[in-house]
């Protein structure tokens, strides 16, 4: 059997490839992951900003930074992680990416999911969330925080820290405080 190294590197090379979209015309760089490919925590984000698009690095912006952040502080490293995003090229404006958008690149994130077989998946904000999650009621204020099991995976939806960087207060329950206490769950749930 492939190594998982290879068939992430085969993936990457086809996404490098991939016209499924209009994305392709306006991007600098495909922005694949990052972290650990034997990562039990798998957090995917909505899609890539700026940075990412410059560097091809998810989750390297202010938001980003600050995930990283929080992640130190509890003790979460960068072995335990892996990171991917909803759809691999940044849409103009950072707006949310399109439903036609993430269906394009469905099947690579399906792929990553597949091969690093994480113990516990994040969707990181309420379009990750929208992905996954087909309940049209459910909110990310709703969902956080708790374990979603969709065929034989475990979900827990977090705030987007792009959510956190216009929240500064870290008294009990701020979003700040809530997005720590999400994360330390996650770790004691899978780093037991």
């Amino acid at each position: 059997m492939e190594k998982i190294s290879a068939q992430l590197n085969n993936l990457k090379k086809e996404a490098l490839e991939c016209k499924n979209c209009e994305l392709f015309k306006t991007r600098n760089k495909i922005v694949f992951s990052d972290g650990c490919e034997n990562a039990p925590i798998m957090f995917i984000g909505e899609a890539p900003g700026q940075n990412e698009d410059e560097t091809g690095i998810p989750f390297i912006g202010r938001a980003g930074q600050l995930l990283r952040k929080f992640l130190f502080e509890i003790g979460i490293k960068q072995d335990d992680i892996y990171i991917a995003n909803t759809i691999k090229c940044r849409p103009p404006k950072n707006r949310k990416p399109t439903s036609k958008e993430k269906s394009a690149c469905k099947h690579f994130l399906d792929k990553q999911i597949e091969l690093i077989n994480p113990k516990i998946i994040v969707l990181v904000g309420s379009t990750a969330l929208e992905s996954f999650i087909t309940d049209k009621k459910l909110t990310i204020t709703k969902a956080r925080g708790k374990i979603f099991e969709i065929n034989n995976r475990k979900f827990i939806p977090i705030f987007h820290p792009s959510y956190l960087l216009r929240y500064h207060s870290t008294e009990e329950n701020s979003p700040r405080d809530l997005f720590k206490k999400d994360l330390i769950f996650i770790k004691n749930e899978v780093l037991k």
